[in-house]
């Protein structure tokens, strides 16, 4: 299939689902920063007016979680009771237990080091938090080496954020969507075919109004600062608001919970995924770490021109350092074949959760920032695993 459309969404850090993962990793950060070894598997979920906490946490430190949660939910825009929901009046449950003695057996000491009469190597002997595959992929659609559809998606619900933050549109509420379909010609992006964007907003506003400076400020602003006016022409269609009316929106429109938003999270669907959620799990979790790995993987190898497009899967045993597998697929665009780059990959980079969590510096609270706008492709944020430190690493297969 040359031709084709394809559809990615995103949405804004006010959904409902959004502010849960914040939630998560905002509580995943204010435990790292103290205790760098803490163990962290937090959910949440919010309705009207509640929060609810809950997880698995085995740390040295207190952190004042309804105060974390509170704090994010204010710098979200949640601030004014008008809006169903709100920082001050919303209560926080929070139902915290320690990770269970049986995983923990498998995390603190792997099944290779066991074997060894624990004497383990290099130390690298935390296990795999969990059996699972994980995915990373990479293309050269955009200079990020994202999907088009998904990279534009985010930047559409960041400057839908954008506008309403810095009060250039200031009646527009925290909630809101966006969805790109792309036009593909040659399995190459052509132009725009449709953007949707639902955006809350005041009773008050005239839709006409809104419709006009969604247009002019979030969608022609994005695409002509961040990508190509090529992109939209004279067929391209515009949906904002298309029910007619967003007022009600945010935890009373909907019930949010973490880890729900996984493929506005990676690729846009555009990858496969593993299932695995990220938001909330400390990096001895690979749901969380082999995905960034896999990403990192995949990156550096589009950017050393290896190939076109390139995906990596990594898949784990609970309680096992090494992973049972790694593939590479570089959909028939690599120089080399799929599997001399596995093979390669294998022998240069070091896949144990541990390894992964030193190479990539994952230890630190860094992680509330990559709970909203996608986990990937963010350069401005300087993610570790979004350098490109490697090229000349894989330059050395096609010289």
């Amino acid at each position: 299939m040359s031709d084709f459309l394809f559809t990615s969404e995103s949405v804004t850090e006010g959904h409902p689902d959004k502010i849960c993962d914040q939630i998560s990793d905002g509580v995943l950060d204010a435990i790292l920063s103290k205790d760098p070894f803490g163990r962290v598997a937090c959910e949440t979920t919010v309705t009207t007016g509640q929060v609810m906490i809950m997880g698995e946490i085995t740390t040295s430190c207190y952190v004042d979680i309804p105060k974390i949660a509170r704090n994010i939910i204010k710098d979200i825009g949640y601030d004014n009771a008008l809006y169903g929901f709100d920082y001050k009046s919303c209560s926080v449950l929070s139902s915290i237990d320690e990770q269970s003695s049986d995983i923990a057996l498998g995390v603190d000491n792997c099944l290779e080091s066991k074997k060894n009469n624990n004497k383990n190597n290099n130390n690298f002997s935390t296990g795999a938090g969990d059996q699972g595959m994980m995915f990373g992929f990479a293309c050269d659609e955009t200079p990020e080496l994202m999907p088009l559809p998904i990279a534009l998606a985010h930047k559409l619900a960041f400057r839908l954020s954008e506008v309403r933050k810095n009060k250039l549109l200031e009646y527009l509420r925290p909630d809101g969507k966006t969805q790109v379909t792309i036009k593909y010609i040659n399995n190459k992006p052509d132009h725009i075919d449709t953007i949707v964007i639902s955006a809350q907003h005041d009773e008050s506003i005239d839709q006409n109004i809104l419709y006009n400076d969604i247009l002019n400020h979030v969608i022609k602003h994005t695409v002509l600062e961040s990508f190509s006016e090529s992109l939209l022409t004279d067929e391209t269609k515009f949906f904002v608001n298309p029910t007619g009316r967003f007022v009600i929106g945010g935890p009373p429109a909907d019930s949010g919970l973490t880890g729900r938003k996984i493929i506005v999270d990676t690729y846009g669907g555009y990858s496969r995924h593993g299932g695995g959620a990220f938001s909330g799990k400390d990096p001895t979790k690979v749901d969380r770490s082999a995905a960034y790995m896999a990403r990192y993987i995949a990156k550096n190898i589009v950017a050393s021109r290896l190939a076109q497009k390139c995906e990596v899967q990594i898949s784990y045993a609970i309680g096992v350092a090494s992973p049972v597998s790694v593939m590479i697929d570089t959909f028939g665009t690599g120089k080399i074949s799929d599997e001399l780059i596995s093979d390669f990959v294998i022998k240069n980079f070091d896949l144990r959760p541990e390894a992964i969590i030193a190479q990539l510096d994952l230890r630190k609270p860094i992680y509330k920032n990559t709970a909203s706008y996608g986990h990937f492709g963010r350069e401005n944020m300087n993610f570790s695993w979004e350098k490109t430190d490697k090229i000349d690493l894989f330059k050395k297969l096609i010289k």
